[in-house]
């Protein structure tokens, strides 16, 4: 097969028509964006008029408030010192994650987060822990 014919036989029309038709989609599209590039420009050359003057914001000395520590975090608190003595110090964080998991304790991600949060577990700048004994002495004496 030969000419019209395959052309014919293979939709050769059909494929055409869409061919054409998404090229000249195209060439609108570009027209329109070509009309309205004079608005672009033109806003491109008011921007300043647009930014807000930036205030130079006083630096302030980052306080960090008391957290307060609640009872099932000071409880969780007294069974996370068990299971990083058994460890031994300094630990990695997953390795107590896994633990404290196999052993049941609940909600293991949030206590530990809340542990950090609290300084009760420390970072040695090592990629290990460390648990902080005054701390936690501290939060035996406000109970």
């Amino acid at each position: 097969m030969f000419g019209f014919e395959a052309i014919i036989a293979h939709n050769g029309w059909g494929i055409s028509l869409v061919g054409i038709s998404i090229v000249f989609t195209g060439l609108i599209l570009l027209a329109l964006a070509v009309a309205q590039i004079h608005k672009i420009i033109e806003l491109w050359d008011k921007r300043h008029r647009f930014k807000k003057p930036r205030q130079k914001k006083e630096k302030k000395e980052a306080t960090v408030p008391d957290l307060t520590v609640s009872q099932d975090v000071q409880r969780a608190s007294r069974q996370f010192k068990l299971l990083i003595e058994w460890i031994g110090e300094p630990f990695p964080l997953p390795k107590l994650l896994d633990l404290s998991e196999k052993c049941g304790l609940s909600r293991p991600h949030s206590t530990i987060n809340e542990l950090v949060k609290c300084e009760l577990i420390i970072p040695d700048g090592n990629g290990y822990f460390i648990w902080n004994k005054e701390k936690f002495r501290d939060l035996g004496k406000k109970e």
